[in-house]
């Protein structure tokens, strides 16, 4: 299976998301969150975004780190790169608490992800892109003990914000596919709560967290990290 491909192509098709602005219908507003149909599946493919009171520099770097996923995200029981293909791009197996009150059980995905950063465009000064898209792979077979979801192109866009470039602006793309005998109506109710709760609770972690600028660490690359929920 090819890996890198893979990776390329969502985040083709995550930077697509970011530059469409039709159709979407807000389902949360405390934290912007919209929906549409999805391409891909049976479902929704969500956009949340907000903004951040940090440089896009940190928020990138911190949202990079496949080691902090697990100290912030609550939604997760356990996030482990288990292959690494490159310095921008590796294979991370996340498992999930359950949500919506004990109705959605466990899940457990394998993704891809994938770091790019993009410079110099006409509408966009500089973009960190991270990305993630599930993917099977040896070694981690589906597990009894969880359900196993499949996340399409899904990923985070994090951009300096125009009326104040020391600010970001963080925009997440959500496309996951839950499996399982779920009916879509308790997805639908509970998922931007989920998000609203996701986002925030990045946006407290990258507040509190002191790191290194991504120029000095990852010089003319890009940040990423997958999207499980």
């Amino acid at each position: 299976m090819d890996f890198k491909a893979i990776a390329q192509n969502s985040a083709e098709e995550v930077l697509a998301y970011n530059q469409d602005i039709s159709d979407w219908k807000v389902v949360k507003s405390s934290v912007t969150v919209s929906s549409k149909t999805s391409r891909k599946f049976l479902g929704n493919l969500y956009r949340i975004e907000g903004v951040i009171r940090e440089s896009t520099a940190k928020v990138s770097n911190f949202l990079y780190q496949p080691e902090n996923r697990i100290t912030w995200d609550k939604s997760l029981k356990g996030y482990n790169v288990v292959h690494k293909i490159d310095s921008d791009t590796f294979i991370c197996h996340a498992m999930t608490q359950s949500f919506a009150m004990g109705s959605i059980s466990p899940r457990d995905f394998v993704d891809v992800v994938c770091i790019k950063h993009y410079e110099g465009n006409i509408d966009i000064i500089s973009i960190s892109l991270i990305t993630a898209n599930s993917v099977d792979f040896p070694g981690y077979p589906p597990s009894p003990h969880y359900i196993r979801g499949y996340n399409h192109p899904s990923g985070y866009v994090c951009s300096p914000l125009k009326e104040n470039p020391a600010y970001s602006k963080l925009v997440i793309f959500v496309q996951t596919e839950m499996r399982g005998k779920l009916l879509p109506s308790i997805i639908e109710k509970s998922m931007p709560s989920n998000l609203v709760s996701f986002f925030l609770n990045a946006k407290d972690a990258i507040k509190a967290h002191k790191i290194p600028s991504i120029r000095g660490r990852h010089s003319g690359h890009p940040s990423v990290t997958p999207i499980s929920k």
